[in-house]
């Protein structure tokens, strides 16, 4: 049902993306793949969608990054510095003029990293464009954060797409 409702603004961002003839590559974190899937409902995706991956571990951060280890120094997932990493990084890497990330707690379980349940932060970095956007829920609903944390980062990128 939610891929669904997101289609709709999924089909919105993929029209301002093919109007800028632009491409974006997806970093999804606690989302577990739900900002790629959604934008990939819109048909002939490949117009303006080049990859990206599920950021679920440190090998994962490493080979999808492709950045040195000191690179993260002194900063934890879940912050708008560590987001904001991680968008420039998946544009970079794929070679694209967007790109958005989400890191973030799902709940259900310990982060290992210590961030709270219910914690997200999504950034989208673009061609003059650098913003980041916090949910907090409260809550340690694991699928209830994933959905939430996948409709702020949409939201985050339609608004930014529109700026």
């Amino acid at each position: 049902m939610m891929l669904e409702q997101w289609h709709e603004q999924s089909a919105r961002i993929a029209g301002l993306l093919r109007e800028r003839g632009e491409k974006i590559a997806v970093a999804d974190g606690a989302t577990g793949g739900l900002i790629a899937a959604s934008l990939l409902t819109v048909p002939g995706a490949l117009d303006f969608y080049v990859g990206g991956g599920i950021v679920y571990s440190f090998r994962a951060r490493d080979v999808l990054f492709d950045l040195p280890p000191h690179t993260y120094k002194g900063m934890r997932s879940a912050t708008d510095d560590y987001a904001l990493l991680q968008a420039r990084a998946i544009r970079d890497n794929f070679e694209a003029q967007w790109g958005i990330a989400e890191s973030g707690s799902a709940g259900s379980s310990k982060h290992p990293l210590g961030v709270a349940s219910g914690r997200s932060v999504a950034a989208v970095v673009g061609p003059a464009t650098e913003l980041v956007r916090d949910v907090e829920t409260q809550s340690d609903m694991r699928i209830d954060n994933m959905y939430a944390f996948t409709s702020n980062a949409l939201n985050l990128l339609e608004d930014a797409l529109k700026a």
